[in-house]
């Protein structure tokens, strides 16, 4: 592994040899072959004879990551001249594929018979500490890319589920007549690795690769294990638990308050002018701003200041800091940029911040965020100048463009938010903290995240994994392409790359993963208005027998069974509609039925809403379709069921008076149709995974 020249952390890191590897496995009781390492061609015939034929010899360099590539590997040895002959052709071989690398021995190891390969290592992530990943694959690993990852500790039924989650899960099952091999013996490995590796403290990466399964069991041919002889510290600084309360402020003060429309001070102030509690400006060079009377410092403020929003150039914010402080300000919301994000001095003043923040029990949020929106309460501490409408969803983001950008979106689209989070450079309060406000909040059904990073990873996953059971959590997490990703020293590495640990830990805690901001609030309003769906069984209503087909494609893709209609149901059905009807499901009601006949199928539908579980009613622009009348049936039938409804209302603006009505009754409309069943598909499996 190359060392990069005043990289601390690398210098610290050493990976250990085959034989040590192998040796560790074997002391935690997991299968590995006899082996011996030699460093002469007579000590390998020595060695090979012991084992007993055939074996393997592979060679053992610090510089040889894959062993094959550089002529590393003889397989298939039967007599102790060959093995002689094996040490001169790997010793020559690497010198003349990597000159100058060093050959510390050959390592000596039973040949194990053919069997199913897979690979089980560990990383350390950044943000969620040790993981595990399984994958199929040997030396085709990392070209398969079929693996299943695990936030550290596991048990046994999480080691089957790891299992049951590869693509390659038919192999070991017995595909085209092979015989079945030892599932449980795997899933017992694969826990004994993950104990090894999440245990030793100094352990921070690990590759068991090949693993052989068999219909015997399974054993470990090559392992490759990385150390730290300083242990890797993950989340030992103390963080104090928030109280919700804080967000939930009577006062404010507005330090750096200003008359000056371009300031952000100003901006600040106008928005909290609708605020029902106290608002007090603070500018030494001003006596009252926007009406209100302005106050030189905040230790000047009559009474108690609950919170305090601070827009001043970085370097004063110490000494503003220090003044709340001593004002007993709970809460600190800095807007101010110029900290962790410039360098160096910016980060020293960030810890000189968070000090005045430790030492005196107040909490911050920041610094360089946007701040914090509640509409439910009026309160608007950042320099967006739009105020979003009063709703259910909570929104946590970790760009303020981001926010300004979906505020000014959800205007139109009547949607609406209960509490709104910039987190900034999360110097204080972060991720888990924010959570933890908008799992208390009674406001809140569903919450948005949009993450680049998670300090406190392990906290998080314990945050999250309490709270999806009661509100469902959507997360956009940006940063899955390559760019910038280092070069992984072993397979689990580059498997397991940052993304896709996030993506494991998601689906570990029962977030539900997207790839679009737009796509995130689908889901969430999905949710947020009908909850989970109790099943998958659906029904579709329409007009349009071309997006009938449609639906039944996208109901496929995405886990929704578009169940075969009761024949009572048919029979209810036939009573009424036209005799072109479909018949069938999706339930397609002619391109000339208008509410009234919506409405009658409704009823049908509501008489026998035990047969389903979600429907989703299509309708396109029609002369005899009036769009808020159905708007109004289509609530109707949700509020008379206690299965999952969704509009699926086609069009332009014609449509749009529909839309609102379906807003204002708190029913998710899409307009268009994949992008309904992806939302349902979504839910429909983070329910299924988090019901085994």
């Amino acid at each position: 592994m190359q060392v990069e020249e005043g990289d601390e952390e690398s210098r610290e890191r050493r990976m250990l040899s085959p034989d040590a590897c192998l040796e560790r496995l074997k002391s935690a009781h997991i299968p590995v072959p006899a082996f011996g390492v030699a460093h002469d061609p007579g000590e390998a015939a020595t060695i090979a004879a012991s084992i007993g034929f055939p074996v393997v010899m592979k060679v053992i360099s610090p510089a040889v990551v894959h062993k094959s590539d550089v002529g590393g590997v003889v397989t298939g040895i039967r007599t102790e001249e060959e093995a002689m002959a094996a040490f001169g052709r790997i010793r020559d071989g690497v010198a003349a594929r990597l000159p100058g690398a060093p050959v510390t021995g050959i390592l000596v190891e039973a040949e194990i018979p053919p069997g199913l390969e897979l690979i089980v290592g560990g990383k350390t992530d950044p943000a969620f500490g040790k993981v595990l990943v399984c994958g199929m694959g040997g030396v085709l690993v990392e070209l398969l890319r079929d693996i299943s990852i695990r936030v550290l500790p596991i048990g046994l039924t999480e080691a089957r589920e790891m299992i049951r989650e590869l693509h390659g899960y038919p192999l070991l099952k017995g595909f085209r007549g092979s015989q079945p091999v030892n599932e449980e013996a795997l899933a017992e490995t694969i826990l004994s690795i993950a104990h090894l590796f999440f245990s030793d403290d100094t352990l921070v990466e690990c590759d068991c690769n090949p693993l052989i399964l068999t219909p015997l069991g399974c054993i470990v041919v090559d392992a490759r294990m990385i150390t730290r002889d300083i242990p890797a510290r993950m989340g030992e600084t103390p963080h104090p638990p928030v109280d919700p309360a804080l967000f939930s402020p009577r006062s404010l003060a507005v330090i750096g308050a200003s008359a000056d429309p371009a300031k952000i001070g100003y901006v600040v102030l106008r928005n909290l002018l609708s605020f029902s509690g106290s608002v007090y400006p603070v500018n030494p060079r001003m006596t009252e701003i926007l009406g209100k009377k302005a106050y030189s410092r905040v230790g000047e403020i009559p009474g108690a200041v609950d919170a305090a929003v601070i827009a001043v150039p970085a370097p004063v914010v110490p000494d503003v800091l220090r003044e709340c402080a001593q004002k007993e300000v709970p809460l600190a919301i800095i807007l101010s940029s110029g900290f962790r994000e410039t360098g160096e001095a910016g980060l020293r003043r960030e810890q000189e911040i968070l000090a005045i923040a430790r030492e005196s029990g107040m909490r911050v949020v920041g610094p360089n965020c946007l701040g914090i929106i509640a509409p439910p309460a009026g309160l608007n501490t950042t320099f967006d100048p739009v105020m979003p409408r009063n709703g259910p969803l909570g929104f946590i983001s970790q760009s303020g463009a981001v926010i300004s950008t979906i505020v000014d979106w959800s205007i139109p689209e009547m949607i609406g938010f209960s509490l709104i989070i910039s987190v900034g450079n999360q110097l204080d309060l972060d991720f888990v903290d924010f959570l933890h406000v908008m799992e208390k909040d009674p406001h809140t059904r569903a919450i948005i995240l949009y993450i680049e990073e998670i300090r406190r990873g392990r906290e998080f996953l314990s945050a999250i994994s309490r709270i999806t059971p009661m509100k469902p959590v959507i997360a956009f997490k940006s940063g899955s392409s390559g760019l910038g990703k280092k070069a992984a020293a072993s397979h689990t590495g580059s498997l397991a790359g940052d993304f896709e640990v996030y993506q494991a830990a998601f689906r570990q805690a029962g977030v539900i993963q997207v790839y679009s901001i737009g796509e995130a609030f689908d889901v969430a309003e999905l949710l947020a208005s009908e909850g989970y769906p109790k099943g998958n069984r659906g029904i579709v209503v329409t007009t349009a027998g071309g997006f009938a087909v449609m639906a039944s494609d996208f109901a496929e893709r995405n886990g929704v069974h578009l169940i075969p209609l009761p024949d009572a149901v048919r029979d209810a059905l036939d009573a009424f509609l036209p005799p072109m009807w479909s018949r069938e499901n999706p339930i397609d009601i002619i391109g000339d039925g208008g509410v009234e006949r919506y409405a009658r199928v409704f009823d049908v539908l509501t008489r026998f809403q035990d047969e389903w579980d979600i429907a989703v009613v299509i309708a396109v622009p029609s002369a005899v379709l009036d769009p808020v009348h159905l708007g109004s049936e289509i609530a109707r039938f949700s509020r008379s069921t206690h299965k999952m409804v969704i509009g699926c209302l086609l069009g332009g603006e014609s449509m749009r008076a529909g839309e609102r009505v379906l807003r204002e009754k708190h029913i998710p409309n899409y307009r268009e149709i994949d992008a309904a069943f992806k939302a349902v598909g979504r839910a429909l499996r983070v329910k299924w995974a988090r019901e085994g």
